[in-house]
Order: C-alpha cells, then sequence, then structure tokens
C-alpha cells in the first residue's frame, strides 16, 4: 500500500552576509505531543504542494517567505489515527526562505517557534530522515551518500594515476585572492536575489527592493573587474585561467540579469504578480543559495567533488522546474489577456522572460563549476 503523502516547509534563515555565515532553522512543536517538528500537513487536490507548504508554515509556524517549487527531500513517518490505526506518512520538504515573522498567526496559541542551528534543530527532531535532511543543507555537516554520481566514481580513478601531478601543484606558489572573490560576488548572488523575491511580494518597499538590486550589482560588477585585472597580474593561479574568468563572467550574468527583472518591474510599473513569477522568483533564491554553498567548496575541490557535483545536479533540476513554470505563467497569462489585454500579456511575458534568463545564468555557473570538478578532481 502507498504512504499516505503530506508536505512540509523547512523555513530558514542566514545570520550574517558572509557565506559562511550560519543557517538557522525554525521548527514547531507538535499540538499533541509538544515534540518539535517543522511545518507540515496534507495538500488539497488543486493545490500546489510548495504553495501548501508556505501555508503550513504561516498557520504554525507564523513565517511568510519564498517557497521553493522543487522539493529538497523528503522523509517517512508513521502516524497515529485516531482510531488507533498507525499509518506510514510519507513528506515533501520545500525550503522556505523567510522574510517575514508574523507576531501573531493562525496556531500561535497551539504551539512554540523556536530558531535553531542546524546541528541543533536536526538533534530537536525525532524522525532520522528528516535529521539528515537538515544536516544536508549545508556542506559542512553534510551527510555523505551511499551511491557516488558514476561521473565522480570515474574521477576518482583518474585522480589516483595524477597524485603526483597534485603533489607537486601544491608546492608551486599561488597568488591572488580569487576565491575570496568569488565569495564576496557570491554574497552579492544572495542579497540580490532575496531582494528579488521580496520585490516580487509586492506591497511597501518596493522601490527600495529595486534600488538594492541595483547596488548589489554595481557591487558585483566592481568584483568581476578585480577577477579580471588579477587574472592578469598573477602568475599562477589555481584553475585555469579561462576556468576563472568563464566562472565569474556566467555569475556576473546571473545578477545582470536580476538587475534587468527589477528595471523592468520599475519600467512598467508592475505592482501585482502572478504565483507563477513569485515561484520562479523563489527557485532564484534557492539557486543562490547553492551556489553559496558550492563556492567555498572551490577552495578544495578534490576533497569535495562529489558534493559539487551533488549541489549542480540540484541546480540542473532548479532550471528544469523554472522552464515548467515559465511555461505554464506564460500560457495563463495569454489566456487571460492575449485577447482583451494585449500589452498586459506583453508585461508579464516581458517579466517572465526575465526570470527564466536568471535561472539560465545560474545553471551556466553549475556547468562551469562541474567543468572545474572534471579538470581538477
Amino acid at each position: 500500500m502507498r504512504p499516505v503523502r503530506q508536505i512540509a516547509a523547512l523555513p530558514y534563515r542566514t545570520i550574517g552576509d558572509g557565506l559562511s555565515a550560519p543557517i538557522e532553522v525554525l521548527l514547531v512543536t507538535s499540538r499533541g505531543t509538544g515534540r518539535w517538528v517543522i511545518p507540515k500537513g496534507n495538500f488539497g487536490k488543486n493545490e500546489a504542494a510548495h504553495a501548501a507548504a508556505a501555508r503550513e508554515a504561516e498557520e504554525e509556524a507564523g513565517v511568510i517567505g519564498a517557497v521553493c517549487p522543487a522539493a529538497l527531500g523528503r522523509f517517512e513517518y508513521r502516524k497515529t489515527l485516531r482510531s488507533g490505526a498507525a499509518v506510514m506518512v510519507q513528506v515533501q520538504v520545500f525550503p522556505l526562505a523567510v522574510t517575514d515573522e508574523l507576531p501573531r498567526w493562525a496556531e500561535g496559541e497551539q504551539r512554540k517557534r523556536q530558531w535553531f542551528s542546524l546541528a541543533a534543530a536536526a538533534d530537536a527532531v525525532d524522525e532520522p530522515d528528516l535529521q539528515a535532511l537538515i544536516r544536508s543543507f549545508r556542506a559542512t555537516e553534510f551527510r555523505a551518500l551511499a551511491t557516488t554520481a558514476p561521473l565522480v566514481r570515474s574521477l576518482g580513478h583518474v585522480k589516483e594515476r595524477l597524485g603526483m601531478f597534485h603533489w607537486f601543484q601544491n608546492l608551486l606558489p599561488r597568488q591572488g585572492n580569487f576565491f575570496e572573490l568569488f565569495e564576496a560576488h557570491g554574497q552579492t548572488l544572495i542579497a540580490g536575489s532575496n531582494a528579488l523575491a521580496r520585490l516580487l511580494q509586492g506591497g511597501a518597499g518596493m522601490a527600495d527592493h529595486v534600488r538594492e538590486i541595483a547596488e548589489r550589482e554595481h557591487d558585483a560588477d566592481a568584483i568581476t573587474r578585480e577577477v579580471l585585472v588579477t587574472v592578469r597580474r598573477t602568475f599562477l593561479t589555481p584553475f585555469d585561467r579561462g576556468a576563472i574568468t568563464s566562472l565569474i563572467s556566467a555569475m556576473d550574468d546571473s545578477i545582470d540579469q536580476m538587475h534587468q527583472t527589477s528595471n523592468a518591474i520599475a519600467l512598467y510599473e508592475v505592482s501585482a504578480f502572478e504565483q507563477e513569477m513569485s515561484d520562479m522568483a523563489a527557485i532564484i533564491v534557492e539557486c543562490a543559495r547553492v551556489i553559496a554553498e558550492a563556492l567555498p567548496l572551490l577552495r578544495s575541490i578534490h576533497a569535495n567533488a562529489a558534493r559539487l557535483h551533488e549541489l549542480t545536479e540540484r541546480l540542473v533540476r532548479l532550471e528544469g522546474k523554472a522552464d515548467e513554470i515559465h511555461d505554464a505563467g506564460l500560457s495563463k497569462a495569454f489566456k487571460a489577456h492575449g485577447q482583451t489585454a494585449p500589452m498586459q500579456f506583453f508585461v508579464a511575458r516581458e517579466i517572465y522572460s526575465h526570470l527564466e534568463r536568471v535561472v539560465d545564468r545560474f545553471e551556466d555557473v553549475a556547468n562551469e563549476i562541474d567543468g572545474l570538478v572534471i579538470d581538477h578532481a
């Protein structure tokens, strides 16, 4: 018999601006036993799973944010029904980047909420698969996978034959602060994506979010220029010069597209957004989070090859999900406005196109990182 299906949100926030800044997740107490759980529940027949997860997070934990339509993973637990029967429940978990905490919420009188570090949250919940899922949210606490991707397995054999080369390479002097610059640029991607998600929530403060994205894009441009100059001045680089410039250019294209998206929104004075647009913005937030985890791992690419491959695979899956949402949203907009309000459809198409390009550029970043793994792992 197939297990009962539920959905859940994993609400999270980052404490600080750096890529190494700790991540916290929000847990709530269950109404029955008072144990720590993540917001979860059932979803309706015509309700998207990630939208239901966002609803549960608001009802049970009183938080609002950008929920990624691509599930982070799943876990199972056994639930005791009122009849006394114990049934297996399979729960899909969707990451939710929290933007607002409500002072009062639907189940605020019935539950407590508390922020935990990843390690503390994993220890607080009871389900082993959920513990592993929480630990995997950040590389430093990532649970080693039982099986490694075929590509990474094959690279392991090559690495043995190249051991002497890597030993010699490590003796050579290295100059240039490329890793610091990559990670600094990653901070602009995180900040820009968060501002974009808030922008597509509408409401007051939209002009401030547009301004922040522009400022972050300018910061990213300055970092990119510094990388390009440093490449020319550095005698020995950690990676091939072309790979360095390709990676930073792909990252810079990502925030450039965020800037163009916010400019289009401001130009056409759009203040209300379709759910599909918000969903794509949430995917962009998740893409930036994954990139932020991947960049520090480049400092020790040999040891982190498997995890880097996992992260780039998730980015590719996110891009595929974004394509699906883009097509569905565009079709919906055409049916609603194509014949009666063509200008409104044109504006919607423009915004969808910009959002899609942001995710496409993140996939380019994933491809560049995969290339580094192939060349250097």
